[in-house]
């Protein structure tokens, strides 16, 4: 797993509770700003089970993106459970309120 890979492991596992963060901005923390797809190919590498909170971790407009699992599942089902079980509240549109849940590091 390479460097990048670490870096972003690292930083959604500061992702307390009941917060999300967007992939741009983790991108960005760990010095690629550019690099949001590439934040997503990172959390795509945990392992199903892994302790890493991947699913605190949305797009930039508070939408859920798809999650592809080793076997070729959908995870947006399952992430938005995760978050709802921890508080995280959805608009009607589906989207996340980025101003009440988004934390910043």
């Amino acid at each position: 797993m390479g460097d990048f890979f670490k870096k972003v492991h690292r930083i959604v596992a500061m992702i307390p509770p009941g917060a999300v963060m967007t992939y741009g901005q983790i991108a960005a923390i760990v010095g690629n700003p550019r690099a949001s797809r590439a934040v997503g190919y990172a959390l795509r590498a945990v392992p199903d089970g892994g302790e890493l909170p991947w699913h605190r971790v949305v797009n930039s407009k508070g939408e859920i993106s798809t999650r592809r699992t080793m076997q070729g599942d959908d995870d947006r089902f399952l992430q938005r459970v995760l978050l709802e079980s921890e508080g995280v509240l959805f608009m009607e549109s589906g989207r996340i309120d980025l101003r009440k849940y988004q934390v910043h590091f």
